[in-house]
């Protein structure tokens, strides 16, 4: 047998933290390795797979478009990009009308700390200490996690870090420079952490009254993952910017900014080689499709709640207290979590850290009840 693993080890540029197992196939919320051992998939590519893994939809959405047109170049007009972008403006909060595609989340943030600088001529953005919206130069400046930076520095000046749910904090460190606020919703890499209504509410007011772009990062949120489509809607936010990716297009790399009109930034400002590529829009088409077919939001909603009165009920003297929204599941231990999401591994499951000390669940929507309760069992049997 082929060993993948010393392979890998020998020609990989190594910047990742690698765990086991070596993983070749996955089918909806299971996922095999190469000795053939399944585990249930509460990792899903840190949230890329919502409808599972190898959802049929955009299968058949990408075998037809693979034969038909693969990459268009954007200075031409193109009927799949065209339909996605008006399919977002009707998915997204009102007032957004206008689509960059992009292909990642990282790209998403570039282009939007790009635009809240053009559009308002100012330079300075105010994000969340413990706020995470990727490595790439501009999206790192934006990032709060000191380990992710250091090495890095001097980084893109005029970003300040305050406290997550903090009102009081943020309107103090605006100014007449402060281009845009950036925030997640929920803060994923960062623990889970749930963002207030108040704190959102007042936070809109406060930009739209001082002139300051607010820009959403639902990366992570986006796509049913909290219970509605955007985690936003649960808050009724209109947002400036919404920086979208991972489960939009069933695991096809993309991404978007929804932007309201006035972000304004003019020809030859921003652009992307691949992003907006006939494929991934092919891919995204099928993949929201689907989520609205399946009704994902209301399904993320009531497993969400499901598997945390459970878990509740339990009493594992180990857990400090547990977050959710949706299907996106912070276990916040006691201790550091590590050994513990190894230890899930041989008993079939496949969990994510969010933190030190957190046990991150984002298990695809599409998960079944018994398999959530395979994923209860387990943990309680580490965690006892």
């Amino acid at each position: 047998m082929t060993d993948y693993r010393t392979m890998q080890q020998q020609y990989e540029f190594n910047v990742y933290s690698k765990r086991e197992p070596v993983l070749v196939r996955g089918s909806g919320s299971r996922v095999w390795d190469d000795e053939g051992n399944e585990y249930i998939d509460c990792v899903a590519g840190h949230g890329v797979a919502s409808l599972g893994h190898c959802p049929e939809p955009v299968i058949r959405a990408v075998s037809d478009q693979m034969s038909r047109f693969v990459t268009c170049s954007n200075v031409f007009y193109n009927d799949r990009r065209a339909e996605l972008m008006k399919k977002l403006v009707e998915i997204t909060p009102p007032g957004l009308v206008r689509v960059f595609l992009c292909n990642s989340g990282t790209e998403a943030t570039e282009g939007a700390i790009k635009f809240a600088r053009y559009s308002t001529g100012k330079k300075e953005i105010i994000c969340a200490m413990r706020g995470f919206h990727g490595r790439s130069m501009g999206a790192l400046s934006a990032t709060y996690n000191p380990k992710y930076k250091d090495d890095f520095r001097p980084l893109v000046p005029g970003f300040h870090h305050v406290p997550f749910n903090n009102f009081e904090k943020l309107a103090e460190k605006a100014n007449d420079k402060t281009a845009a606020v950036l925030l997640e919703v929920i803060q994923g890499e960062g623990g889970v952490n749930i963002g207030e209504e108040g704190y959102f509410r007042e936070t809109a007011e406060f930009c739209k009254k001082r002139g300051i772009l607010l820009v959403l990062d639902e990366v992570q949120t986006g796509f049913c993952r909290t219970g509605k489509m955007f985690a936003c809607q649960h808050f009724g936010l209109e947002p400036d910017m919404l920086l979208l990716a991972k489960a939009m297009a069933g695991g096809v790399p993309t991404g978007a900014v929804v932007c309201a009109d006035s972000v304004k930034v003019p020809l030859g400002k921003h652009g992307t080689t691949f992003g907006g590529n006939p494929l991934a829009c092919a891919a995204s088409l099928a993949a929201i499709e689907a989520m609205e077919i399946l009704r994902l939001d209301e399904e993320a909603r009531e497993k969400g709640d499901y598997f945390v009165k459970k878990l509740e009920q339990l009493v594992l003297p180990r857990i400090r207290s547990v977050r959710h929204m949706g299907l996106m599941i912070g276990i916040e231990l006691k201790e550091k979590s590590r050994p513990y999401l190894e230890a899930l591994v041989p008993e079939g499951v496949l969990a994510l850290p969010a933190g030190p000390t957190v046990i991150r669940l984002l298990p695809p929507l599409i998960i079944e009840y018994h398999e959530l309760d395979f994923v209860l069992e387990k943990l309680a049997k580490v965690l006892s």
